[in-house]
């Protein structure tokens, strides 16, 4: 990180980059940015053709729990990263788990699920606010910039590799998988095998996300861009890279333009209405092209 923050420094001093980029929490922002944003685009895609954006708000907002767990146990407040990841990636299985051995509707489980993931978030952050100050309770609510250190980029370029690894070892298969559950039975594909590694995966990157994204915000990071991305394409490639292009250019519009503005304006609030944006404008198009 001290070499990519030294290069980025002299690009500054030579006046090919703006002179905000002379501080490093802007550096770590930005490749975290850089990271996360095709990470959320990719991942986005199979949630929206899944049907899973209640199942990432939900884990989403169980980060609230993982972190009060975290400073009741007496990791740092500002990266309680164990309790974080362990506490939502069990609450993601064992969602998953339930879900098929129910008879419940999936959508009603969700439900379920997110209501008591914001009481017991909500109750603990009440009773640890008395520990901590109060801002860094802010920051996960609602993400914040200068919250990304190096052990933060660290996890995320970790997640990056295995989730790139991953599509390029078994993405067809996945993709199989999910778009046509009966021919992947005839070729011999663990449907359930794949679909818990997906659901370890979206708990991973929305965990990753929090940072920049905060955990009310990071489940509209994963559908927003990818809802818009559907209304302005059907095809699978186009739509898979088209989400990866919105995602990853509102992650670093929304980091980088309150900075340039002087706005007040949390990263992950940023990013979402960047997103929303995209989103009317791909609504607009599909309304014109349908009436033409």
């Amino acid at each position: 990180m001290d070499a990519l923050r030294s290069w980025v420094f002299a690009l500054e001093q030579q006046g090919m980059l703006p002179e905000m980029f002379q501080y490093a929490f802007l550096t770590n922002a930005l490749v975290a940015a850089l990271i996360i944003g095709p990470l959320l685009g990719g991942m986005g895609s199979l949630v929206v053709i899944k049907r899973l954006a209640f199942f990432s708000e939900a884990v989403g907002h169980a980060a609230l729990t993982g972190i009060a767990i975290g400073i009741l146990l007496g990791e740092p407040p500002a990266h309680p990263i164990a309790s974080l990841f362990s506490f939502c990636l069990i609450f993601a299985l064992l969602l998953h788990w339930i879900k098929s051995r129910t008879a419940v509707p999936y959508d009603a489980l969700v439900g379920v699920f997110l209501a008591v993931a914001i009481a017991m978030g909500a109750a603990l952050l009440l009773y640890v606010a008395r520990m901590v100050n109060i801002h860094i309770l802010e920051n996960v609510l609602f993400g914040s910039i200068l919250t990304v250190q190096d052990q933060d980029l660290l996890i995320l370029g970790v997640i990056g590799l295995v989730c790139t690894a991953a599509a390029l070892l078994f993405g067809n298969k996945a993709l199989i998988a999910t778009l046509n559950p009966e021919l992947a039975q005839v070729r011999g594909i663990n449907i359930k095998l794949y679909d818990y590694v997906f659901i370890v995966f979206i708990a991973l990157i929305t965990v990753a996300a929090v940072k920049i994204a905060g955990a009310i915000l990071v489940g509209a990071m994963l559908l927003i861009p990818a809802t818009a991305a559907r209304l302005v394409t059907t095809e699978v490639r186009s739509f898979f890279w088209l989400n990866v292009g919105i995602s990853t250019a509102c992650c670093l519009l929304g980091i980088l333009l309150p900075m340039w503005l002087e706005l007040p304006i949390p990263s992950g609030a940023a990013i979402v209405l960047l997103a929303a944006i995209c989103f009317v404008c791909s609504v607009s198009f599909n309304r014109i092209v349908g009436l033409t």
